[in-house]
């Protein structure tokens, strides 16, 4: 298993497969074993705990790894576009489709198509890949012609699908079409025998594109790196590092290059809802930029299909105007 993460590293340049914990141990694991398959996967982690990177790992070790990969984020794009981007169009299927293009099926044709954050895609998208799935088939937006989808579909979530399914956000026969085989992939305070394991391998990486040697770790700043939460996971773990690796001198990084805070203990239970305490700071917010969306998106840094995606999750609506 050690030599398969190895051989995806080098030829992929990731070091976010580097890793022995167990939690990531049975992540590999799992992944090698549906790999040889053409069996739909979905991925669940939170943001930053490496889906794509699964996803890769799957994909190199596969019958596909001479095909494409294709990454779509479904969360990145407004629903009309997201639609002609998965499956493409035809000359004048709106204003604007000067002339036909290709789909992210089309182009992941013999590949993997990878659908991050599957969680926010429109019902009318949810609808039309349900058909890609159970009948191998898709048309062009504009289209009058079915086309052979060949393609092996990874899915990646941060989300409880489960949840969405049963608060109607998301498809149950979909739902059940992509977890076909399911892969968690655990934060990576749930893996803390990992975190100096990737700091080395990502040192090494920001130090070749820095050109120069990788800097060093201070014992403090080991122990830094071990007391933090990472609430980004892996990518904030690279982040900060890469910034102490500009910060620091002599090429040895300190816990002040570092700027982490310590894991928090919970005091009482009362504070241990994070839930509880996003619902209500979501809630405040809107009503202090009078329900506009795009007002409370910025004030809460978040974009606003994440914000739509929260006041679904807490079932959060506009009260009605009273005269």
């Amino acid at each position: 298993m050690q030599s398969l993460a190895e051989e995806l590293h080098s030829k992929t340049d990731h070091a976010l497969v580097v890793g022995r914990s167990g939690p990531w141990m049975d992540v590999l694991k799992r992944a090698a074993q549906v790999a040889e398959t053409e069996t739909t996967v979905l991925l669940s982690g939170e943001s930053g705990t490496g889906k794509e990177v699964v996803a890769r790992f799957i994909h190199r070790a596969s019958p596909r790894k001479g095909g494409p990969f294709v990454a779509l984020n479904c969360a990145a794009l407004p629903e009309q576009l997201l639609e002609s981007e998965l499956f493409g169009y035809e000359r004048g299927a709106f204003t604007g489709a000067q002339q036909a293009k290709p789909g992210q099926i089309e182009l992941a044709n013999a590949g993997v198509l990878f659908l991050d954050e599957v969680s926010e895609m429109s019902p009318s998208a949810q609808a039309k890949f349900l058909r890609v799935l159970q009948e191998r088939e898709f048309q062009r937006l504009g289209g009058i012609r079915p086309q052979k989808a060949n393609v092996r579909v990874i899915a990646a979530t941060n989300r409880d699908l489960k949840k969405a399914v049963e608060r109607g956000d998301f498809r149950e026969d979909l739902y059940y079409r992509l977890q076909v085989f399911d892969i968690r992939i655990a934060p990576l305070r749930e893996r803390p025998t990992d975190i100096l394991d990737l700091s080395e391998a990502f040192l090494d990486e920001i130090g070749r594109s820095f050109g120069r040697p990788p800097a060093g770790l201070t014992r403090d700043a080991r122990e830094a790196l071990l007391q933090h939460d990472w609430p980004g996971n892996v990518r904030e773990l690279r982040n900060a590092l890469e910034r102490a690796a500009i910060l620091c001198e002599g090429g040895l990084i300190s816990a002040q290059h570092l700027s982490l805070q310590p894991r928090v203990q919970p005091v009482s239970p009362e504070t241990t809802d994070l839930s509880l305490v996003e619902r209500q700071t979501i809630e405040q917010v809107m009503r202090d930029s009078a329900w506009n969306k795009s007002q409370a998106a910025k004030r809460l840094g978040l974009s606003r299909t994440q914000l739509y995606g929260r006041l679904r999750k807490y079932d959060l609506v506009m009260p009605p105007v009273t005269s």
